[in-house]
């Protein structure tokens, strides 16, 4: 980290009446352009070209963010991060977010954010201080920004550390070694009770595999919605669980996705209608209303 903070630096070029003045440029450099213009090479500067005095900015950027601004300034003057003298630091903070201001406000944005909390802290630090009404202490306000602090610091350290460990390819580089050798198989051998474990195993695998006997159920879809219009007949609203009764579901799962299958299907033809009060609420099922 730099000691010295710099803001953005505008650099300004010479003005085009100079450039054309002093350029001596020949029509073609060796083969080379100065550049290329949509597509086409330009092998000499146009006499009326023109270049804004801020089309170039030199950004020396010395502090990661607040965080890093207000801890260099505490360790540079070696300040107790528990016992912050927030007069002065306010002061060099604030000094510094006016140089940035001057040349990059869209920079400066976090730290004017970070500028109002130290004032605001330098503020509640001149009011007397007042016990809360269980007599406790009352916090200190700086206590919040002690504890950014500290955990930032950690934080860098502990990326400082990391960055120092050798890494492969900037620090070092793996060596590989191809060695041409002849290698004879070698089989493991094979004991009796090997064998049996194996044999056993297979056997354990044949009884998993024994043959079923299936036989097919036809079941009708339009039975089904002839079910749920008769329980919904003369009901007002009847709760979706309730269409799915224990008589229902002791006769298995086919059963009831048949029954399910058969809702989906009165639905479709707006036979019935269901409703929700609110997200996660339970839903009703009732017959669709018909005007007479």
């Amino acid at each position: 980290m730099s000691g010295t903070v710099h803001p953005a630096v505008p650099v300004e070029l010479a003005a085009p009446a100079a450039l054309a003045a002093a350029d001596s440029t020949p029509d073609v450099v060796d083969g080379v352009a100065l550049a290329r213009l949509y597509g086409e090479p330009l092998f000499k500067l146009p006499e009326d070209l023109y270049i804004p005095p801020d089309a170039l900015e030199v950004f020396l950027e010395a502090f990661e963010g607040p965080l890093d601004l207000l801890l260099y300034l505490i360790r540079k003057q070696n300040f107790n991060v528990l016992d912050i003298p927030m007069a002065a630091l306010t002061a060099q903070y604030l000094a510094y977010v006016e140089q940035i201001r001057k040349s990059n406000l869209e920079l400066a944005a976090e730290y004017l954010l970070m500028a109002a909390m130290l004032i605001e802290i330098k503020s509640r630090m001149l009011l007397p201080v007042k016990k809360a009404e269980t007599g406790e202490e009352v916090e200190d306000p700086r206590a919040e920004l002690v504890r950014r602090l500290v955990e930032y610091e950690r934080i860098k350290l502990a990326a400082a550390r990391l960055d120092e460990l050798p890494r492969v390819g900037r620090d070092f580089a793996r060596a590989i070694v191809t060695i041409e050798q002849s290698i004879v198989r070698r089989f493991p051998d094979v004991n009796v009770i090997d064998l049996q474990q194996a044999w056993a195993e297979v056997l354990k695998r044949a009884r998993l595999h024994a043959h079923h006997h299936i036989t097919r159920e036809e079941l009708s879809v339009r039975e089904h919605m002839s079910i749920v219009l008769r329980k919904l007949q003369g009901r007002q609203f009847v709760e979706f669980g309730d269409l799915f009764d224990a008589r229902l579901l002791a006769k298995g799962p086919p059963i009831v996705i048949v029954h399910f299958l058969a809702l989906l299907e009165l639905a479709r033809e707006n036979l019935i209608e269901l409703t929700q009060a609110a997200p996660y609420a339970p839903i009703y099922v009732r017959l669709a209303y018909t005007p007479s």
